[in-house]
């Protein structure tokens, strides 16, 4: 079952998505916290849903994979801006983008 998202949610999302700096990750988690969501889900739902023209590649799992059918073209963009990959994963810690800022 699809969760009951507003208008104004996405957007929030689209949002943070767009201001992760190149060569920077977050993690599902990381989003959802800053944009007040109960679940990462929520946010996987609407980069589904609604993502293809954000920067969709530089949101990883919380363990770093790089998970499903599109892992290795993230893993080429996220490449292309410098991040390390090593064995399908990213260091999350060395590139998490800082949402404080």
């Amino acid at each position: 079952m699809t969760p009951a998202i507003s208008d104004e949610t996405v957007e929030h999302v689209r949002e943070l998505v767009s201001g992760i700096a190149p060569g920077c990750v977050a993690t599902y988690g990381d989003i959802a916290t800053a944009a007040g969501l109960p679940s990462a889900r929520i946010v996987g739902w609407i980069l589904k849903t609604d993502g293809a023209d954000i920067p969709w590649h530089r949101v990883v799992r919380a363990d770093g994979i790089l998970p499903g059918h599109l892992a290795d073209k993230q893993a080429g963009l996220l490449t292309s801006e410098g991040v390390h990959i090593v064995d399908g994963r990213v260091r999350v810690a060395t590139y998490r983008h800082d949402f404080s800022r």
